[in-house]
């Protein structure tokens, strides 16, 4: 999930808007028909603009206006519903044209709604917050579909491997599968989410590692410990389902080498602790991030 799906998730963000007109009456008289709503309003005032603030700004609804110099609303709405990253952002074309060809060339190019110049503004605040709506169940399914597909693949990997460690084989062969097996599911993990594109803290990293054991299954939360240089990881619901833990507790390494790879990309020099696993019999799970 992306950060503003998470966002649009979270009731204490703003919803993004993004109005693009090459008339900037028009964009002023729509921010203040939406500044009494708890949004977010960004404009462009044409079609060229209005594609770069869609990949700067990452919108959640566009309203869109047709007549426009170089790129008309026509042409940016196709340009959106072609590319798969931006395909769901919800388009509300606004037009001066009411004839029904229009509407029609509206609908092939994917737009989700229309609006009529001149713009009533009870009418607009009504579409603007379905269309918010529909793009917020969007993400939710969106959101469930990636952590059923992870609890998935995580699992997998798990069923296919874990029989081998039980059969009679070598320390050293263990040894060996058991790092295979850590490598792919820290992979399959770690791709969710792109550290490479904001600063780590220890806020973040706990954050995240309570996250991924509440997408595997667990119940797991992340709080401050007696400063900001302590984060604490606890679970109270294992992911691996306890009795798997303490019968395998390979299991329990695999969680600590997830937190351990998460915690070093804050830091080289932080630091993680085990206090506490459900698989060592432990009624909780309770693992210390540290700073350098």
């Amino acid at each position: 999930m992306n950060p503003r799906e998470e966002a649009l998730l979270n009731e204490n963000i703003k919803p993004k808007i993004l109005i693009v007109d090459d008339m900037k009456e028009n964009v002023e008289l729509m921010e203040a028909y939406l500044a009494v709503e708890p949004y977010e309003v960004v404009s462009a005032s044409g079609g060229k603009e209005a594609l770069q603030k869609v990949k700067n700004e990452n919108p959640d609804i566009i309203l869109l206006d047709v007549m426009m110099p170089e790129l008309n609303g026509y042409e940016v709405c196709k340009i959106l519903k072609e590319n798969p990253e931006t395909q769901f952002i919800p388009v509300l074309m606004l037009t001066a044209l009411s004839e029904l060809e229009d509407r029609i060339k509206g609908i092939d190019v994917g737009a989700d709604d229309f609006l009529t110049k001149p713009i009533n503004r009870l009418e607009l605040k009504t579409r603007v917050k379905s269309l918010l709506r529909v793009k917020c169940l969007h993400d939710r399914l969106v959101s469930d579909r990636d952590n059923l597909e992870v609890k998935n693949r995580v699992q997998s990997i798990l069923t296919s491997i874990i029989p081998t460690l039980l059969q009679s084989i070598s320390n050293e062969e263990k040894k060996v599968i058991i790092n295979q097996m850590t490598g792919m599911v820290e992979r399959t993990l770690l791709d969710l989410y792109h550290f490479e594109n904001r600063e780590m803290d220890l806020a973040y990293a706990g954050n995240v590692c309570a996250e991924i054991m509440n997408q595997l299954g667990g119940v797991f939360s992340s709080t401050m410990g007696e400063n900001e240089k302590i984060w604490v990881v606890r679970g109270t619901k294992c992911p691996w389902k306890g009795e798997e833990a303490r019968k395998n507790p390979i299991l329990c390494t695999l969680t600590r080498k997830i937190f351990s790879s998460i915690t070093l990309k804050v830091d080289s020099g932080c630091s993680l602790e085990a206090i506490k696993t459900i698989g060592n019999r432990n009624d909780c799970c309770e693992f210390i991030i540290k700073a350098a």
